[in-house]
């Protein structure tokens, strides 16, 4: 058998109600002066306030960074470590989106070792040691709670990434109780984001692709493709929203150890450039990566398409079976009413080009396609995808 490694966070709760309880899992851990890095959306609607009662009430002082946008800057994070610093934090601790559990992660990494951000991006450079740290998504979506990676925007529209199971956190909590609510357009692009997830990690060329990953992946298709409507359709379906955060953090748990590929390399420039959300840029591209990768990848893609949508077991022929996926994603996409076309984020064809040559700097996620995509490749594919 292949050798192969396989990290992942050290502990993982899942617990209905858990953040009111942070103090009792993760008290101990993060020591008495905790960095937590939010952003003010969630911090406006309150879903930090239990959480944080719980802490203050145990003695500990919390220092709040609630600053963290959508693609955060480099300029944010600084921000954040520099708070961090001056209030000699002991633990951090992420609260929300994939946004601010990558700027926490980077945070526990800077405060912990004071090392060089430009020496850490790319695999395996990050040294350490880091700050305790503890991650607690309110989406189901990024899996980042489980993952050695965090993205960065650098300068106006370049994102950078950190990968070392250096910053995986000690611990990440999964409260269903946070995503309540949610409004669907989140949670569609969020779910679908953990999708793509799951089928890039299963069909990735890595030579750490692994039978672990593969397992975590297609059990992750199983609970979104089962929950996602039921979730988009009622916010307030505890089951379903279960369901898709521990769907989203297993998918998370494959693709950490099997990377991503050239789903996630073309959508950084729709994110980057048009700030469109990380999982709507996924989806916009995600059909017409998988038709480009088909000829290559057509068997891979049958064995997980009954997964997601277990009507397709009964498509006969592998290549068939492939084609129904792609055509079941792009159809879910549509019952979910999310935006399907790059021209319906405000896209201009004339950007393609240079979004394009901008795809090409992600090689660290293109070697792991199964096909090769060259700069014409992926303009042709957004160009099928505007």
């Amino acid at each position: 058998m292949t050798p192969f490694i396989f990290n992942t966070t050290k502990s993982v709760v899942f617990e209905a109600g858990a953040a009111a309880r942070l103090d009792a899992l993760a008290g101990a851990l993060l020591g008495p002066r905790i960095l937590v890095i939010t952003d003010s959306a969630l911090r406006q609607l309150g879903l930090l306030d239990s959480a944080l009662a719980a802490l203050q009430a145990a003695g500990h002082e919390v220092v709040i960074f609630d600053a963290v946008e959508a693609d955060p800057s480099r300029a944010t994070l600084m921000t954040a470590v520099e708070a961090g610093r001056d209030a000699h934090v002991t633990g951090v601790l992420g609260f929300g989106g994939g946004s601010p559990m990558d700027v926490a992660k980077l945070a526990a990494l800077l405060l912990g070792s004071n090392e060089d951000l430009d020496q850490a991006w790319g695999v395996a450079q990050a040294k350490g040691p880091r700050l305790p740290l503890v991650l607690v998504p309110t989406t189901a979506g990024t899996g980042s709670e489980v993952t050695p990676v965090a993205i960065i925007t650098v300068g106006d529209e370049e994102k950078r990434g950190v990968s070392s199971s250096v910053i995986l956190p000690d611990m990440a909590v999964l409260d269903a109780d946070l995503t309540l609510g949610l409004p669907g357009h989140i949670t569609a692009a969020t779910g679908v984001d953990a999708m793509v997830h799951a089928i890039e990690a299963y069909a990735s060329t890595s030579a750490n692709n692994n039978p672990l990953s593969k397992m975590l992946a297609r059990e992750a298709l199983r609970l979104l493709g089962a929950n996602i409507e039921a979730a988009v359709a009622d916010g307030q379906n505890r089951d379903a929203r279960g369901a898709m955060l521990l769907g989203s953090m297993l998918a998370g748990q494959a693709f950490a150890n099997s990377p991503v590929a050239a789903v996630h390399a073309l959508a950084y420039p729709i994110g980057g450039t048009f700030h469109v959300p990380h999982g709507l840029s996924n989806a916009l591209v995600l059909p017409h990566v998988l038709r480009f990768n088909a000829p290559d990848a057509y068997e891979v893609y049958a064995e997980i398409a009954a997964d997601a949508f277990p009507h397709l077991a009964d498509v006969p022929g592998a290549q068939a079976r492939c084609a129904a996926l792609i055509e079941a994603l792009e159809d879910l996409a549509k019952r979910l009413s999310m935006k399907t076309r790059l021209r319906d984020v405000g896209i201009p064809k004339g950007a393609l080009p240079k979004m394009a040559a901008d795809a090409m700097l992600q090689q660290r996620l293109l070697v792991n396609n199964p096909r090769m995509v060259s700069e014409e490749d992926a303009l042709n594919i957004y160009t099928a995808a505007w």
